[in-house]
């Protein structure tokens, strides 16, 4: 027997008492909060220089980044051309969504759980019926998740659509990809939740990614805060894109990766943790700071919060 969505009672957003508002949304007039920061001028010399070859720039994300209000950073670096594509997780498209419908989102878990209303919000469950249709339009939707999401954003009525990196995303024709895990997120939750439409798309914005990887050379990855979806699916899609190139010629090993966290790191990350440290489980190190850079690539490590170290980022690259 399986659960019955059906009968799950749907309450609209206005009724939700919202963690966060656009109010936290920080200016570029602003700078940010953190000062010059010398990892990220040197982070920021390696993206000059790889937009300069044509090279990638690949920025991977979790939620929290979309909930920390550095959005306009994000934007700014797509449109001067220094981002090529964004990646997160189905976390980053419910808040981004939430953003540019209603200029607010994130609810408390721990007192919507307690009457079983976390996540049931029926305005939310408006991007299943958008991957639905994209889904059902099959070969003629040229994008996957990332692409209906951004292009329903774009087109339609959200009064936010400005702080919107799925929608700016669409309107420069940038790859914008979403990778899910079933069971993740709270529209899965819903009865219009298609895990048949949901993964199919994302497995199209995991090749599109994996087709950005293998530009890789001369360029640039970024994760701000995702501890497995990031790595993981980086992992996977450079493995693929290196298969390929090896029956080519083609080498994917000159290129940069930087991770964002709160995690204390010891002053070397060049060498992973040893396997009885829980150091050691933690992926963006191992994964994305020493094995996939380990033929002739560099890695960076930041720690701080994400509207520091995407402010950072930023100042670093524009004022270079």
């Amino acid at each position: 027997m399986y659960f019955n969505r059906e009968h799950l009672k749907l309450l609209s957003l206005s009724e939700r008492e919202h963690d966060l508002t656009t109010d936290i949304i920080v200016s570029l007039s602003s700078g940010g909060n953190s000062p010059p920061h010398p990892t990220m001028a040197e982070v920021a010399r390696h993206i000059i220089s790889a937009k300069e070859r044509g090279a990638a720039v690949i920025l991977m994300m979790g939620g929290h980044v979309i909930r920390s209000g550095v959005q306009r950073f994000i934007i700014d670096l797509m449109e001067q051309g220094y981002i090529t594509c964004i990646s997160g997780n189905g976390a980053c498209v419910i808040h981004d969504y939430e953003f540019a419908l209603i200029g607010a989102t994130t609810e408390s878990v721990a007192k919507y759980i307690k009457c079983g209303e976390f996540g049931l919000w029926k305005e939310t469950g408006y991007i299943n019926d958008i991957v639905n249709a994209a889904y059902k339009e099959g070969s003629a939707t040229p994008g996957g998740y990332g692409w209906a999401i951004g292009k329903a954003i774009y087109e339609g009525d959200f009064p936010h659509k400005d702080i919107s990196l799925y929608a700016t995303a669409y309107r420069l024709n940038i790859p914008a990809t979403v990778h899910v895990g079933i069971g993740y997120d709270i529209i899965n939750e819903f009865p219009n939740y298609d895990g048949a439409a949901a993964g199919a798309l994302s497995y199209m914005d995991f090749l599109r990614f994996t087709q950005v990887v293998s530009s890789l050379s001369g360029g640039v990855v970024m994760n701000f805060g995702s501890a497995v979806m990031a790595p993981e699916v980086f992992l996977k899609a450079l493995s693929m894109a290196r298969n390929l190139g090896v029956q080519s010629g083609k080498k994917i090993s000159d290129f940069t990766t930087l991770v964002c966290d709160l995690h204390d790191l010891p002053e070397d990350f060049t060498k992973e943790a040893p396997k009885d440290s829980p150091a050691y489980y933690f992926r963006p190190w191992k994964t994305m700071l020493v094995r996939t850079v380990s033929e002739g690539g560099r890695s960076f490590y930041v720690r701080g919060k994400h509207a520091d170290t995407v402010s950072a980022l930023w100042r670093a690259v524009t004022q270079t």
